[in-house]
Formats: C-alpha cells, structure tokens, sequence
C-alpha cells in the first residue's frame, strides 16, 4: 500500500499561509508599512490604484537591504526582527511572524527595488507566485520600494469575493489611519488613481490626529496623560458633547500597535458614564506603553489582538485616567451649594441701577360677561362657546404624540373597530379580542411598519422628504464619508436631501418625512452605525440593511405615550404588512393570551 501523506510544495504552504494574513489589498498595504515603520524610515509614500486590486506600492527611504536580505525576505519564517522563542516577549517591532512578504509574494505579482547607504547601486527583484523571475542591478535611493501588482491574480476564487473599489478603498483608508496615528514623527503621504488623499507631515501627535480628521476636531479633544509602573497612558479623549453615533474615531494602540479590545473599551465608556446617553459613544485616540514581557501579541496573525498578563489593572488605570481628565478639565457636571440661584440677578445694593417698585394697574372698566374684543374677554354667547370648543378639537392635546402616517393597503386586524386600546408601561399596547387578550410590543410594530415602508421606498427609487428650515452640515470620518457617498442613491431614495460640503463634509438638507422631528446629523450618524454594525455581524444585503437600520432609529421607542388614535392607527398599519408578527431584527411583536390561559392563570392561584 502506497503512502498517502506528502510534503506541500513551497508555493502552495505559501498559499494557504496567505489566506491567514492577506486577506483583501488593505492588508497587505499594512504589511508592508509595517516594515517601512521597522526599517527605520522617516518619510513614506503609499501609491494605490483601483483600490489596490491593481498595485500597491510603498516606497521608504529606511535602511534597505542587501541582495542577500533581499532575496531571503520573501522565505517564509524568514525574520530579522527575532533570532529565538525568547524574543517573543521582548517584542518592539511591528512585524516578527516572517510571514508577510511571503504571503504577498504567494499570490500577487511583487517588484522590490532596495539599496543600502553603503551600495552605489541597488538590487531589483521581481516574484510572481513565489517564484523568483529576475534579479538585477539597478539605480534607485537608499531605502525600499516594494510594488504590489494584480492581488489574487493566481487565486481567482478570492479575487471574486474581493467587494466594490469603493468599499476595499474604505477598508485601505482605515488601515492607513490606523498605522499613521502613532506615528507623527513619521511623514506619510497616500495617492489613489494619481490623486493625493492624505499628505501627512511630520509633527505632535494632535498635528496628525487633525490631518486626519479635520480642523474641527481639534476643539473637540482633551488630552490624557499617566505614568504608573504598569502602564503610560498618554492621548486624547472626545468632550462628551461632542459624543457620536458612530464608533469611528476610536483606537487604541499598545506600544505603537494599533489593536481591537471590547474590554478596554468597556473601560472608557464606564469613564463616561452618566455623560452620555447609551447610543453614543466618545472619540478617543489612546496610546499605551507597557512592557513587552507583560503582554502576548502572537495570537492571530493580523497581530490586533493582545492578552495582557494583568489586565484588570490596566482596566482600572485607564478608567481613572479618562475620569481624570474629564473633571481636570471641568467636562463632568458640578454643582455649587454656594451659589443660589434665586438671588443671581438681583443687583447689589452699590449698583446704580433703579430697581422700581412693584405696582398693581386694574382696569376698572373690565367686565368678564361683555364681549369687549380689545380686553379679550370671552362671551357667553352660544355661538362664540361653539367656536371655542372646535378651536380647542383642531388643538394637538397635552402629551400627544404623532405616529407618522403610512398608507394602509390591507387589514387584517383581529381588534373589533368598536375596541379600545390599553398602553402598559409606555411599551406594550393591550386589547381584546375574541378569543382573550392581545398583546402588541409598539416599538416592534413601528419598526416592522417603517422598515416594509423604507424597503419600498429603496426598490421603487423615491422616498418622501421633509425640508429643513435651516440645512445642517455633517462631517464624517474619511471612511464613513466614502460608505455615504457609496450608499448615496439609497440614502436619497429614504428621503434624506444631501449634498457634498467639502472635505468629509455632507450639507443635509431634508429628512425622511416619516421621522418627525429628529435631527438630522444625529439620524444619519445612526443610520450609519446600525449599518456598519448589520454589515459586520449579519452580512446583510444593502437595500434591507438600509431599510432595517432606519426603521430601528425612527421607530417609537419605549416609554413614548399614545392615544387611542394613535394605538389604533399603529395596529391597523401592523396587520396591514406582509410580516405583521416579526420586528425586522427577527423578534415576536404579537403575543396572545387566550380565554384558557387566563382561566389556567387563576386556577393554578386558587389551587
């Protein structure tokens, strides 16, 4: 019987290795500026075309290599960063695995252009499929040039799940982002299509968070500093008045890596807590040093995810660091007990100011039972009191709340016409019907009714808008900025009116109709958070995912008092949509209690 097992050739360990580590163009643009950063370079240019699918090129002008070096850093597990397992925890590099470049080289076609201060000339290398083609003299500047052409050319499965241009340069974007930030001492420069997005010059770590984000931003921060045995903390925090509905402006970085930690930022948003409200969250741009023996970077290849060997503490560090910076400069509310209020605007006795005293005018011609239109005075005569009562009918009643109107197209309310509506806990609206009780979760039912709506409305191309008196502006992060314009036609189909103001910048001049009074700068924030977030966890197709994050912000929320119109509007539209027992996030809307239940209820009490 012959052997089964064999020894996978280089290029196909190559292959696999790869999926792990390069997973779209934007990882391995942060491949290969991580290697720029550990060669020591000062100044980095990123060249990108067809959001990389095309080429990616980072030139540095770092220490370079030898041809030796050269030809040996495409080899798999071939590193200069470390030398034996106990380098592991003394990790200082951004890179270590040797895995990267060859990961790059297994799948795409690589051109690497290096020379050394020492050499007059360079070495030129060109790898496709982990082949070397060519090596060559050649003149080039001290530092490396390393050109990324055709990524997945030979993997064509993976190059077809490869998303829109829009979307991989949106993923590039955040990468860039999130290996410039700690690095101001560095210069960065980034090109698409021979277009400059980013010229990023050296200097403070607030310069390079500006570039990044906009001139406004630099308003909104508050610095962060503490050194302890443990850990230095030191960055900026958003003011909680200027909190978004978006997660964007959030990073974390741990001796200049940035990493992803829910646990850390669990701790911030405890910092927070009572200055914001749970659908917002803080900017932050935190970075961390601690020592390399305390912490574990080899967990996943993409290197973002860190086990800390006394996390807790951490924890509590940076919770009272943030805290600490939201009193030192006086963003936490205060009271002060000295001050009364009452007496604030009263002037001192040594104010020149003259206080008059206090007078009472009666009009002695005033008669309460006369119809004297210049006193107002109301008659009682009979056809002014009719007047009187349809004025105050057409009059919106004290905590009356308008569910927005959407046409019915067919009922199938079990609720007799004739019934009456009961609201429980501002959240549940109860009735009877034939066969017991009927039991309907408002916000559920308003979110089925708006998304059935918005779905719609996205198919046919044309939603309703509501004009604002006084347009908003917007700005977004670069990321979120290219998803809107990627989901524009969509959004307009809502009824959102928007239109391009600048650098990240959208001028919002209309709302969707249905929405009510809801700002919106605030609705669109959300709108973009609850899509990012159904992308990310449910893989949802765009035109529902749109129309499920929308009807989740718009609807009712809980505690929102209804009259008996208005419930019975809401039930009405519920049973006249095609799914009326399911919100659009999959939960029951409708529950019952039949005639038995209740009577099952009381026997097991009586027994």
């Amino acid at each position: 019987m012959s052997d089964i097992i064999q020894l996978l050739p280089e290029s196909v360990a190559n292959q696999i290795a790869a999926g792990e580590v390069i997973q779209r163009p934007a990882s391995a643009l942060k491949e290969l500026l991580e290697n720029a950063i550990d060669a020591g370079a000062s100044a980095i240019l990123v060249l990108v075309k067809d959001s990389g699918k095309s080429l990616i090129q980072v030139i540095d002008n770092g220490k370079g290599m030898t041809g030796t070096d050269a030809r040996m850093s495409f080899l798999r597990h071939a590193t200069s960063k470390i030398s034996k397992a106990d380098d592991l925890f003394t990790i200082r590099t951004k890179g270590f695995r040797g895995e990267a470049l060859a990961s790059i080289a297994a799948i795409s076609q690589v051109e690497l252009k290096t020379r050394r201060a020492e050499t007059e000339t360079g070495i030129r290398i060109e790898i496709e499929g982990s082949e070397i083609k060519s090596q060559s003299s050649c003149s080039c500047p001290v530092g490396t040039s390393v050109s990324l052409k055709n990524i997945f050319y030979n993997v064509p499965a993976r190059r077809n799940f490869l998303k829109s241009d829009q979307i991989e340069f949106r993923h590039i974007l955040e990468e860039f982002e999130r290996v410039t930030i700690p690095h101001p001492e560095i210069s960065f420069s980034l090109q698409h299509n021979d277009q400059l997005v980013y010229r990023l010059e050296k200097g403070t770590l607030k310069n390079r968070i500006v570039a990044l984000f906009g001139s406004k931003i630099n308003e909104r921060l508050v610095p962060v500093e503490q050194q302890t045995n443990i850990i230095s903390v030191h960055g900026y925090i958003g003011k909680p008045e200027h909190a978004r509905k978006t997660r964007g402006e959030q990073f974390f970085f741990i001796n200049g890596r940035f990493i992803k930690s829910a646990y850390l930022n669990h701790a911030v948003q405890s910092a927070y807590n009572q200055l914001l409200g749970s659908d917002s969250f803080p900017s932050y741009f935190i970075l961390m040093d601690v020592d390399p023996k305390t912490i574990d970077v080899n967990i996943h290849p993409t290197k973002t995810e860190i086990k800390f060997e006394d996390e807790k503490s951490v924890y509590a560090i940076l919770r009272s660091t943030i805290k600490l910076s939201l009193g030192k400069y006086n963003l936490t509310p205060t009271l002060d007990f000295e001050q009364e209020m009452s007496f604030a605007n009263i002037p001192l006795k040594s104010d020149k100011a003259f206080i008059p005293q206090p007078t009472i005018k009666v009009n002695p011609r005033y008669n309460p039972f006369g119809s004297d239109t210049k006193t107002g005075a109301l008659s009682s005569g009979k056809a002014n009191w009719e007047q009187l009562y349809e004025s105050h009918k057409s009059l919106p009643q004290a905590g009356e709340t308008q569910v927005p109107l959407i046409p019915v197209t067919e009922n199938r309310n079990p609720v007799p016409e004739d019934h009456s509506f009961y609201q429980t806990h501002g959240s549940y609206i109860v009735s009877s019907i034939k066969s017991g009780l009927l039991l309907v979760d408002q916000q559920g039912a308003h979110e089925r009714i708006l998304f059935e709506h918005y779905l719609t409305a996205i198919e046919n191309g044309k939603g309703a808008s509501q004009q604002m008196l006084f347009p908003k502006t917007i700005v977004l992060t670069t990321a979120d900025f290219d998803l809107v314009r990627e989901l524009m036609n969509e959004i307009r189909s809502l009824g959102f009116d928007l239109n391009e103001f600048g650098k990240n910048t959208f001028s919002i001049n209309g709302v969707p109709a249905d929405t009510g009074d809801s700002d919106g700068a605030t609705l669109l924030e959300k709108l973009i958070e609850s899509f990012k977030q159904n992308r990310s966890e449910l893989r949802m197709e765009t035109r529902e995912n749109l129309a499920r994050s929308l009807a989740k912000n718009a609807s009712v929320k809980p505690g929102k008092l209804l009259n008996q119109m208005e419930m019975k509007d809401l039930i009405d539209r519920l049973f006249a949509c095609a799914s009326p027992r399911f919100s659009a996030s999959g939960k029951h809307i409708i529950a019952t209690l039949t005639l038995q239940d209740l009577e099952n209820l009381f026997k097991k009490q009586s027994a």
